[in-house]
């Protein structure tokens, strides 16, 4: 039960309840609030599958769920108690750099007492990171060290062992400084595995940083810190990993606010952003992009190359979760202000990591067209895209990813088959390691014709994808 609950799959859980209890499917179907006949649709084998968060609450709540199985699920726990301990205060920060109202960090407040559902269900992936790390820290220290997600989840709760080596060679800022930049080049280059060697080790030295440094050297560890934890949040996302995603996610906007530098607030914002979007709140999203690129903007007198691409690449950020949630306007207005920042910038440029300029504009407008169901218009603003002005693999991959899915939803098979094969040539762990692109190749099997399945069977065992 645990693990269909992990990957949310919902047939497997009505199967186990049905073995256990011998309800029948119209008994499951009352107390889920389901018609029989969706709940029979769910049980067969490939049959209907659960997505969205209401009715995982249904189920959850018909099912009468434990807390710890409802958290195991990605939502939050009738009832939860959150330490003040756990909330990170900024010092010293200045009152034009208050938080605003909505979600400068995911910390708990009235509002998710008081049931607001974003904010309970943005808890409950919070609160089964957390749970899983306090599986983590119940292990007996036998010196093995943690990898992969275990890892991640270890350096994000303080497990001890991770970064218990640090030394004042270690954390000297320099070289804090080279590492986190390591991991930024190796995060742009598909480099995955790579990243998550090496970040936990150094989210917990740069975590030791920012307890150890004073003045202006403490500013400069918290802004290293938003940044490292920015990648763990995407290279997480990534993997599917929402609700260790959602930490990483917060611990990058609480030292962004820390560090008082308002490009690394704007720049945390769009991985808050990121988070929401990849929950499902793109109307929230939407907005927390926007009151942030407005808010730098009104409050940087310096329109400087650093804030120009952390503006818009935020601007862009936004524009996504409005394509996404179906909102033509919002995107429209937003990619076109992105689009002026680009020009005032002059050119495609990585200040800030962003990786921003006019034509990661136009990468923007190839996702969002297909996000609103514009397959040809997608594939026409591809076709102005010269890929080697593309200077990062990571952007590269994506623009060919979407390209596909636009082909495939064109119908274009067999093109949309032999982009994907480039993609995995250009960057393998980008096709190889991300769930999502998974998805991708079974749209992609599931439409396709005989000759294209064939040659796609063979392409994913190849690489190792299961479909």
């Amino acid at each position: 039960m645990t693990d269909a609950l992990t990957s949310r799959d919902i047939r497997t859980v009505f199967h186990l309840v049905r073995q256990y209890t011998g309800a029948s499917q119209t008994q499951i179907a009352i107390a889920c609030g389901m018609s029989q006949g969706k709940v029979s649709e769910t049980m067969k084998p490939g049959g209907r599958q659960v997505l969205t968060l209401e009715v995982f609450e249904r189920i959850a709540d018909g099912l009468q769920m434990p807390d710890a199985a409802r958290m195991t699920l990605g939502l939050a726990p009738r009832t939860f108690a959150v330490s003040s301990a756990t909330v990170i205060t900024p010092r010293d920060t200045p009152a034009d750099l208050a938080p605003l109202p909505f979600p400068d960090s995911l910390d708990v407040d009235p509002d998710v007492q008081g049931g607001n559902p974003l904010h309970r269900r943005t808890f409950g992936k919070v609160a089964g990171a957390s749970l899983f790390s306090t599986i983590l820290g119940d292990l007996p220290s036998d010196g093995a060290p943690l990898e992969g997600v275990e890892a991640f989840a270890a350096a994000l709760a303080g497990y001890p062992g991770i970064g218990d080596s640090a030394s004042p060679a270690t954390l000297s800022m320099a070289r804090l400084d080279a590492a986190v930049a390591a991991a930024k080049r190796n995060y742009q280059a598909t480099k995955y595995s790579a990243v998550t060697r090496s970040l936990p080790a150094l989210l917990a030295d740069l975590r030791l940083a920012c307890a150890t440094y004073e003045g202006d050297a403490r500013l400069q560890a918290e802004a290293l810190s938003a940044e490292a934890h920015h990648v763990a949040a995407s290279i997480l996302l990534k993997l599917d990993h929402q609700g260790l995603a959602w930490v990483a996610a917060d611990r990058s906007m609480q030292a962004a606010r820390n560090s008082q530098d308002l490009t690394i607030i704007g720049s945390s914002a769009r991985i808050i952003t990121h988070a929401l979007m990849n929950d499902g709140h793109h109307g929230a999203a939407t907005k927390t992009a926007s009151s942030y690129a407005e808010r730098i903007d009104h409050d940087t007198e310096h329109r400087t190359p650093d804030f120009l691409s952390v503006y818009g690449a935020l601007l862009l950020r936004g524009a996504v979760a409005a394509g996404q949630r179906s909102d033509r306007h919002t995107a429209a207005t937003l990619l076109d202000e992105a689009q002026a920042a680009g020009h005032e910038l002059g050119g495609d440029h990585n200040h800030r990591w962003t990786a921003f300029g006019p034509t990661n504009v136009q990468l923007h407008r190839v996702n969002i067209a297909l996000q609103l169901g514009d397959a040809g218009a997608a594939i026409q603003e591809a076709r102005t895209i010269d890929l080697n002005h593309v200077p990062l693999t990571e952007r590269k991959a994506t623009l060919l990813i979407d390209t596909s899915r636009a082909l495939t939803q064109w119908g274009k098979h067999e093109k949309a088959y032999d982009v994907l094969r480039f993609a995995h040539q250009l960057a393998p762990e980008e096709i190889s390691a991300r769930p999502a692109v998974h998805r991708t190749l079974r749209d992609l099997m599931a439409t396709a014709p005989p000759s294209i399945k064939r040659q796609l069977q063979e392409f994913t065992t190849e690489i190792g994808v299961r479909l």
